[in-house]
């Protein structure tokens, strides 16, 4: 049986999570909610990771959704609440990881998909992606926390605007929105986003999660809050080793200039 989730561990840190259904537009069905979420928890406790890549199998979608081909049989309330609890859970704990999360849009993200891609800390899309809240064509408000998320990066007219009329994004749109990061060329997303994720590997893993957490605390708390925080996460990173060999590193190169002209 063919997994419906594949996660590479490559050996700088770099983790790669795929949605493997490509046959259905990576659509997730009960068996993929469940192991999303028992991915999502293991790697809670991997201490080696240093960024997560999150896309799509295949080159036509990063993910479309709930499969509904599998869902419309498990219309009661109460599945709806379970559906809801388990992958806003796993988004949820995706979104606290300590570490960077990328989405590498390749394709179709559309409705649940969409929700899916907005938990991730940034977003890399293809030229040719479709993503789009379209919730409401199904008689559904967002159920996976996006509608917060999207209140957060876009402001109030807007989400309400997106999830009133469903509209379909083009990669264009996206970005000027601020809800991709980057555009690159059709089927280029996943490399593009493997190699800012080995970019970000290479800094130091404390200043990555350092920077993450004063970030994510700005979303929630008060300014006083954020500014203790930033505070507190300064001065042991100024006494840290990665900050010393910096400063070493910095003045070795001034040393070295300084000799290039004096020779010339």
């Amino acid at each position: 049986m063919t997994e419906t989730l594949l996660l590479d561990k490559k050996d700088n840190g770099v983790r790669v999570l795929t949605f493997n259904r490509p046959d259905v537009l990576n659509a997730l069905n009960m068996d993929t909610m469940t192991a999303f979420l028992r991915a999502i928890t293991a790697l809670e406790q991997d201490t080696d990771m240093r960024v997560l890549v999150l896309t799509g199998a295949g080159d036509r979608a990063f993910s479309s959704g709930g499969d509904l081909s599998e869902l419309r049989n498990h219309l009661s309330e109460a599945d709806g609440a379970y559906f809801t609890r388990i992958v806003t859970n796993t988004l949820q704990r995706m979104a606290e990881l300590p570490v960077p999360v990328i989405a590498a849009i390749n394709g179709y993200a559309l409705g649940g998909g969409s929700e899916i891609a907005l938990a991730c800390d940034m977003r890399i899309v293809d030229e040719k992606v479709k993503m789009g809240m379209v919730q409401i064509s199904m008689a559904l408000t967002p159920g996976w926390g996006a509608g917060q998320r999207l209140l957060q990066l876009v402001g109030y007219p807007k989400a309400m605007e997106l999830l009133l009329t469903g509209e379909i994004l083009r990669a264009d749109t996206l970005k000027s929105l601020g809800l991709a990061n980057k555009v690159v060329p059709t089927g280029l997303a996943r490399t593009h986003a493997l190699t800012f994720a080995n970019q970000i590997a290479e800094r130091p893993p404390k200043v990555v999660a350092s920077i993450k957490r004063l970030l994510r605390a700005g979303l929630t708390q008060s300014k006083e809050d954020v500014a203790q925080l930033e505070y507190d996460l300064f001065a042991p990173l100024w006494a840290d080793q990665p900050h010393i060999d910096a400063v070493e590193a910095f003045f070795a190169r001034q040393a070295a200039k300084k000799q290039d002209t004096s020779d010339a």
